[in-house]
Order: structure tokens, then sequence, then C-alpha cells
């Protein structure tokens, strides 16, 4: 079989408006729209913190959505208290973040995405997700209606292993022992190419040029062509 490892957010789907400073800014203005907050005021508190800042550290003990989503909301309460809510504010404001990043309705599709998998659904190719992402990834990958394009969804948030932690790599290995071909499919240099080829898997950087990358695709429907002369 020919395995395609593909990296989610960034790479096959995005929220719409962005992600955590922009999610923390939707739950302050529609709490407190009086109160002037900048984006850029709350992103300087969501650049740490996060799982996927300290990928060394696995985090196994975090094993319910409930217990990773309260590992965070110490972020998200630093961030509410900097730009000035009181404690009691931040606290109830940081329990409003998780419904509000899930929001169905701020997830999209990049428009190549289900065109590329399908294109290489047809050629052989067994699609997987590895992504750094949030516990609910698979609700919302089905949301978008990508499901039935994966045999697998590998999920930090549930494995406890952040991109680009061997462990997160060596997941996806033994669970497809069969695989003759494999390949890294991301947005991220360090966690998915860096990380994918010290996993013994050649690797393609996508929407974000890196100047280090062998491989580079400004879009996704460039894949086929990479591939079919990589196979």
């Amino acid at each position: 079989m020919k395995l395609l490892i593909w990296d989610f957010d960034e790479t096959l789907g995005y929220r719409h408006g962005g992600a955590w400073a922009a999610s923390l800014l939707e739950v302050l203005q529609r709490e407190a729209p009086d109160i002037p907050v900048t984006l850029d005021e709350l992103g300087r508190y969501t650049r740490a913190g996060f799982p996927w800042h300290t990928p060394e550290t696995p985090h196994p003990h975090l094993d319910s959505p409930d217990a990773w989503w309260e590992a965070l909301e110490p972020v998200f309460r630093q961030a509410c208290e900097g730009v000035g809510f009181d404690a009691d504010r931040a606290f109830a404001m940081a329990k409003r973040v998780r419904p509000t990043y899930l929001d169905p309705a701020r997830w999209r599709l990049y428009e190549d995405t289900a065109p590329t998998l399908t294109a290489l659904s047809d050629v052989g190719w067994t699609h997987t997700i590895l992504s750094n992402h949030v516990p609910e990834l698979s609700d919302l990958v089905e949301g978008l209606k990508l499901s039935g394009y994966f045999a697998r969804i590998f999920n930090s948030a549930l494995t406890g292993y952040e991109k680009p932690h061997p462990e997160a790599y060596r997941m996806v290995l033994r669970a497809f022992p069969d695989a003759t071909a494999r390949w890294m499919i991301g947005d991220s240099f360090r966690a998915d190419v860096q990380g994918a080829q010290a996993a013994g898997i050649p690797a393609i950087l996508v929407r974000r040029h890196h100047p280090d990358a062998e491989r580079y695709v400004a879009t996704l429907s460039e894949l086929p062509g990479i591939l079919s002369d990589a196979d």
C-alpha cells in the first residue's frame, strides 16, 4: 500500500477568522463589547502554553477532552487578565473559549483539499491524518465531510505526543506496517518536514515556503504530479 500522512490545520482546513487569539477575541467581543481589545494584544498570550509549544514533553495524562481543555484554561485566563479583566470575569471567559473555537460554522476546507484527496485516492494512495490539534478533531473532520477519505486520524490531544516528537510518527508507522511508500504532507517545516524526515519519512511542505525545504508546493493540486514522479 501507499500511504500519505497529512497534517490538518492550515494544510487541509482552517478556522475562518483565525484560531486561538481570534477565538479569545470573539469571546471578549461577545461578553464585553464595550471594552476595546485587539487581536495583537491577545496574540501575545497565545504564543506559549499549548502542548505543541513543548513537543518534547509528552502529555498522556491529559487523557480526556475535558482534561485537555482544562489544562489550557490558565493560558486563556492569563490573556483575559492581561488585557484588563478581573480574575472572576477572566475565569468565566476562559470557559467559553472551547465552544467558540469549535463552532462548526467557523471551519473551512481549502478549495483544493477534496479534489486532491480524491485524485490521490483514485491512483491508490491511502490517507491518514497526523495532527497537533484539539480533542474534537475527528468531529471537525466529519463536519467538513472529509471522514470518508481517511483510514485513521492520529491526534496529539488524544495520543499525548505532539509532532515533531518521534513517537508521533512511530505510532503511524506501527499502524501501517505494510506501507511500501510513505509521505508526510504539511505546512510546518519543523513539525511536518523535519519531524517526518527524522523518522525516515520523506515530506512535502505545502502552503508556507521555507528556504530549507527540499520539496515545496504552494497548492495541494500540485501534489499528484510530484507523487506520481516519486512513486
